[in-house]
């Protein structure tokens, strides 16, 4: 019998993976909880909260684990985890990833980044900051950043069965996609071998992040402006879809556009900016100026469309979208 290596006042022992649609926080959810409950003999839980069911858009997945002493009865979100998995670091920019973690809880982080740089961002006061290049590690083996997620989660947490969860992925991929196997196996592995991670002591003084609801609205009955008047609309201008990238952005290059639209016409969030000038024979026509990453969500349906390779797909690097952004009009004008 496997004993937990630590559980809260309910006797549970609980993670919460954030994520975006599309990098399968879910199904990571679900096989942790399997390698949990038919691997080492727990009882365990899993389930995930999400709000429009598209690649992109913010997801979470909560398990729970206790003893077979103890049974499961609660299934609302998980408050305080113990175990912190974030997919994509960039959630942090407009999702308080961190909120409710304990002193010495553990938060894996896909980033190239140091635990120090991390620690910076996250603003984080305490607790163990691990980090693995998960999207790195599944472009190299041509498989999914939720193995590599994994693997480290299984470092992580040391009462978990690292070659039950391989019989699993085997036993799950091998009868539908055979050659699937190797690559799935080899991001989990490599996922467990390379995670960093360092320890950070809570300083005198500080505290560590309460739980913060996300669906608990800022203004009610007794907190919303005279009128009923709306504050913080709900506007395209304002929204930043650089969170949903999941490793991937078009890279343009204007010497090799002919400006015929095909990217515009795919492009399902109006990221590219034109601008109206005179051709070769004076009559007005639109240019393209470039893309405005702040509505790219690296879907790379433009150069699929791309008829000239004026678009490429290239790994995204630390600041190119801000240093290469071309901003819509509007945002010159504000």
């Amino acid at each position: 019998m496997v004993t937990l290596p630590k559980v809260n006042e309910l006797g549970f022992f609980e993670l919460r993976l954030e994520s975006i649609g599309g990098l399968g926080a879910n199904l990571a959810g679900k096989m942790l909880a399997e390698a949990g409950v038919m691997g080492v003999g727990l009882n365990g839980v899993s389930f995930s909260s999400y709000g429009s069911e598209k690649k992109g858009s913010a997801v979470k997945a909560h398990i729970r684990f206790c003893e077979t002493n103890a049974q499961i009865r609660d299934t609302s979100p998980v408050e305080k985890p113990h175990v912190i998995g974030i997919f994509h670091e960039n959630l942090s920019k407009t999702i308080n990833v961190i909120s409710g973690m304990y002193e010495d809880s553990i938060v894996l982080v896909n980033s190239k980044k140091s635990p120090e740089q991390l620690k910076e961002q996250l603003k984080l006061k305490g607790g163990v900051i691990a980090v693995v290049d998960a999207t790195g590690i599944a472009m190299q083996e041509n498989n999914r950043v939720n193995m590599a997620m994994l693997g480290g989660l299984f470092r992580l947490c040391t009462f978990l069965d690292a070659e039950f969860m391989k019989g699993v992925i085997r036993k799950s991929l091998e009868k539908k996609y055979p050659g699937a196997v190797q690559p799935a196996l080899h991001t989990f592995q490599r996922g467990y071998d390379e995670v960093k991670f360092q320890t950070f002591q809570l300083l005198e003084g500080d505290a560590m992040p309460a739980y913060v609801r996300m669906d608990t609205p800022v203004l009610g009955y007794e907190t919303q402006p005279i009128g009923g008047m709306i504050t913080n609309p709900g506007n395209s201008i304002l929204k930043d879809l650089s969170i949903s990238r999941a490793g991937m952005m078009p890279h343009f290059h204007d010497d090799k556009c002919i400006h015929c639209a095909a990217c515009d016409n795919v492009c399902p969030d109006f990221c590219f900016v034109w601008e109206e000038q005179e051709d070769k024979k004076g009559r007005p026509q639109m240019f393209l100026q470039g893309i405005d990453y702040q509505y790219c969500k690296g879907c790379l349906k433009c150069v699929q469309a791309c008829p000239t390779d004026a678009l490429s797909s290239a790994l995204e690097e630390e600041g190119y979208a801000e240093v290469n952004r071309v901003p819509h009009k509007f945002h010159l004008a504000k």
